[in-house]
């Protein structure tokens, strides 16, 4: 397996589609990272705070978006 080093730039945009995906539009600066021997290899997401603060809104955006799609409970409902 490859990993990756991938610094976060900037978030551009976040959408989602039919298939249950969240999409998000970066600048990011992306390079090959060398695995550690005795650790497991895996790729590394990297962000400033003001970036992370930005994907926590973009998510609750997109979460909001998902749960408008579904359909409302009828609970209590009796005809």
């Amino acid at each position: 397996m490859k990993t990756h080093q991938i610094e976060i730039q900037k978030f551009k945009a976040a959408s989602n589609n039919i298939h249950g995906q969240v999409m998000f539009k970066i600048d990011a600066l992306v390079s090959n990272r060398t695995p550690v021997d005795g650790i497991e290899p895996s790729s590394l997401l990297v962000m400033t705070e003001q970036n992370a603060r930005v994907l926590m809104a973009l998510l609750k955006t997109q979460l909001a978006e998902f749960d408008s799609k579904k359909p409302k409970s009828r609970h209590g409902r009796h005809g």
